[in-house]
């Protein structure tokens, strides 16, 4: 399985809407979206699963779609 992996010009455009939506608005609502949009490093994704489990991570709304790619379908839950 692959995956397309941002360019650093995408992740450089959604970090200036993050900074913006952060110093506009709700930021809680900013830091949602920031990571909705941004996906996790997939060693970052499975640490986290390990220190504080999938259900945070699904409840924070993360991007996993790395990991997908990489540790395959249903691996969060494995």
């Amino acid at each position: 399985m692959t995956t397309q992996k941002m360019s650093l010009e995408e992740c450089l455009a959604i970090d200036h809407e993050f900074i913006v939506r952060r110093r506009t608005g709700d930021k809680e609502e900013a830091s949602a979206w920031y990571r909705a949009k941004i996906p996790m490093f997939p060693w970052l994704a499975k640490l986290m699963k390990e220190r504080v489990g999938a259900d945070f991570l699904r409840s924070q709304g993360y991007n996993l779609s790395e990991a997908d790619a990489e540790f395959g379908p249903g691996w969060l839950d494995k």
